[in-house]
């Protein structure tokens, strides 16, 4: 009989952390059946990406994962939950389910945190602190991608090492080997003898691609494009940022694009300048891709890259730094070439997806006391 899960998501748009979770439920395939609620439930656009054949409904009626938290609403929800034989939370926006747990019980329960949007990029909400520490309290596990946030968890959260699992973010490594193919990112096409610097990101403040945007314009070299592939509310900041500084022929924003496999590699130096990360599944695309990287020293980013690329990881405010970076990168092919092969060399030994994949089973299978239930998907 297939385990019945649900997933409770702040959001179930298809960035890092839901293409992570997609992944996972194809992995499963008939061993599971979903249940998808999102804290805001007109952006559902994961769900595309989930396979024809796996068994997965989006209730209409389901209680709110958002809102002033009644105890009405939490009871709702743990009486939701009473009906699977496991939950899977992800991040801030679906905590309240956390808590309606905590409150009045349910299956097991394991909460996912992936990092913090920009009202907690500079220090974290001691209110939202205390509720994480309470919530939690009732849960089977907290798993968290990256070695900051596991500090974090214990220190702010107060959360027992036992409880906490630490599970870094897998792809599939061998995808981005292949060479992209022409035109796969719309209104780009590559110039001769240019460099082109790329980035993935959800277009939101804490990103402040804005940044980025201002460092390019600063650099040395003239011959260097801007990629900025995503979409989210600050596009019209960038793009206006881009025109102030007189480059907005030299950036382009084709929006959202899906599977970074097609069109990652045909990067020449990946970017990113984020005031808050943990563990980019980005970054990961980009090393897999054979990459080198200039990146603000945010979450777990210059232990994830190789030794050869941490001098390219720079002060999170030092905008000179992030450009001389990039101009370090675009005047010297060589050793882009020997970066990117280290980086990519640890992408493939240290996050490739099966290593996820086995990970995830084991826990979800222990955490139902029935260790074997997604085996078929282990590593």
């Amino acid at each position: 009989m297939a385990v019945r899960i649900l997933h409770a998501h702040s959001t179930f748009s298809l960035g890092g952390k839901e293409a992570r979770a997609v992944r996972l439920m194809n992995a499963f395939g008939e061993a599971a059946e979903h249940t998808i609620l999102s804290g805001m439930p007109g952006q559902l656009s994961a769900r595309e990406a989930i396979a024809k054949d796996i068994s997965a409904d989006f209730p209409a009626d389901a209680p709110a994962l958002t809102g002033r938290p009644s105890l009405r609403r939490l009871f709702r929800l743990s009486r939701l939950m009473k009906k699977f034989d496991l939950v899977l939370t992800y991040n801030w926006g679906a905590f309240d389910a956390v808590m309606a747990h905590h409150l009045f019980g349910g299956p097991a329960l394991i909460h996912h945190e992936d990092g913090f949007n920009e009202d907690e990029a500079d220090q974290l909400k001691t209110r939202r602190n205390l509720y994480r520490r309470l919530g939690l309290s009732g849960a089977h596990r907290l798993v968290v991608p990256s070695e900051r946030l596991e500090a974090i968890a214990r220190k702010a959260w107060g959360q027992p090492r036992f409880r906490i699992v630490r599970i870094p973010n897998g792809i599939p490594v061998g995808r981005y080997a292949a060479k992209p193919a022409e035109g796969v990112i719309p209104g780009f096409e590559r110039r001769e003898g240019e460099i082109v610097v790329g980035t993935v990101a959800g277009l939101r403040a804490v990103k402040n691609l804005p940044r980025l945007v201002r460092a390019v314009a600063a650099m040395k070299a003239r011959n260097v494009r801007l990629v900025i592939v995503g979409e989210g509310p600050e596009s019209d900041r960038i793009a206006a940022e881009a025109r102030a500084h007189n480059i907005a022929d030299r950036v382009i924003l084709p929006g959202f694009l899906a599977d970074p496999a097609r069109y990652i590699g045909g990067f020449d130096i990946f970017a990113l300048s984020s005031d808050s990360e943990q563990f980019p599944i980005s970054l990961v695309e980009a090393m897999a891709a054979g990459l080198p990287v200039a990146a603000t020293v945010v979450g777990d980013i210059p232990s994830m890259v190789s030794p050869d690329n941490r001098p390219l990881i720079v002060g999170r405010g030092d905008e000179a730094a992030l450009a001389a970076a990039l101009d370090t990168l675009a005047e010297r092919r060589d050793l882009r070439r020997s970066i990117g092969r280290a980086n990519r060399e640890k992408a493939t030994a240290d996050f490739d997806e099966a290593r996820m994949i086995g990970a995830y089973s084991r826990l979800y299978g222990e955490a139902i006391g029935a260790p074997r239930a997604f085996m078929g998907s282990a590593a």
